[in-house]
């Protein structure tokens, strides 16, 4: 079954966006006269974690009601094919229904994913891991505990591997905000096959902008020219408010200095883009390519967007689709 369609926001009609710093926030209505870009994955597809293969990208996305890690494939990130479950069986520590934002990532010993899930013995939302031989084979949980659930901060969610030099890294986000805690984007070393951590966890940065509301999370990180970049999302993600922001640091244990306004948000895209985030970035022949979820015009669905995105001496730039609201001061 194909879900997705040919995407005319990464067509002609795209510009790139002038330089600074975009407007934040929601409630931004588009303009009648743009038409609404179409998602690449038109379902609820949230969370989207996109793997480059040999063969094209495998994309795994947060449960829907019948799969507890979402999978999808394409020949080149505009047409999409459901492949049905990638995680279909938890162990009876975990309770279901709440498998949220998975990463996944190769090892020498094949590859693993990290998903989000609730904890039985706590309650609470917490990272575990899964193996398989290949990107499209059944993962299997691995373990019989959480890998990452800090029960004095909240519990953990939102994965995300990182390779800085000989070293990989798990990053993640304490889910402080469940229950009245600051949330902090945390890393911590990686065993080299992936199905431990290595090291003590640290801080990177956590919410204190105020368009970040109560919470940072979905963290991306990246090195460009020597440079550490963060994507995270922030803010409700229910509503218009949630949006992408970026942070920047001379080495992966900072100090990080963050935007004071979003990358990606409904206001910098004059309401096109409704509560984007859950991003991730994914190499192509042709450049990055910026990945996220918003929701789709009923507030039901959290539909599968693309962008490119540019490189320059200011940081990440998007392309976003002509018409839109430009850049504030």
């Amino acid at each position: 079954m194909t879900v997705g369609r040919p995407a005319a926001l990464v067509a002609a009609v795209l510009l790139v966006a002038a330089c600074g710093a975009p407007d934040g926030g929601g409630d931004a209505a588009p303009s009648p006269d743009v038409p609404r870009p179409q998602p690449v994955i038109d379902r609820d597809f949230p969370d989207p974690d996109v793997v480059a293969t040999d063969d094209g990208y495998v994309a795994f996305a947060t449960n829907d009601h019948t799969s507890n890690v979402q999978v999808a494939t394409s020949p080149d990130l505009r047409t999409w094919e459901h492949r049905g479950d990638a995680l279909p069986d938890l162990p009876p520590w975990i309770i279901p229904g709440l498998t949220w934002a998975p990463e996944v990532a190769a090892t020498d010993d094949g590859y693993r994913l990290y998903f989000t899930a609730r904890d039985r013995d706590t309650g609470l939302q917490c990272i575990g891991v899964a193996a398989a031989a290949g990107p499209l084979d059944t993962f299997e949980v691995v373990g019989g505990e959480m890998l990452v659930c800090p029960v004095d901060q909240g519990g953990a969610i939102d994965a995300d591997v990182f390779r800085d030099g000989e070293q990989t890294y798990l990053v993640w986000k304490n889910d402080g905000n469940c229950c009245g805690h600051d949330t902090w984007i945390q890393a911590a070393p990686l065993a080299d096959d992936g199905l431990s951590l290595d090291g003590e966890p640290f801080r990177l940065f956590k919410q204190d902008l105020p368009w970040e509301g109560d919470l940072v999370e979905a963290p991306t990180l990246l090195e460009r020219d020597g440079t550490y970049h963060a994507l995270y999302s922030a803010s409700f993600y229910g509503d218009d408010t949630y949006a992408v922001g970026h942070a920047t640091a001379p080495a992966l244990t900072g100090p990080w200095t963050k935007d004071p306004e979003p990358l990606l948000s409904t206001g910098s895209t004059g309401g096109l883009y409704r509560g984007p985030g859950g991003q991730d970035v994914v190499g192509t022949p042709d450049g990055d390519v910026l990945v996220f979820h918003a929701w789709d015009g009923a507030y039901i669905a959290r539909e599968t967007y693309t962008l490119p995105l540019d490189w320059t001496a200011a940081g990440p730039q998007v392309r976003r689709p002509a018409g839109t609201v430009p850049p504030g001061p």
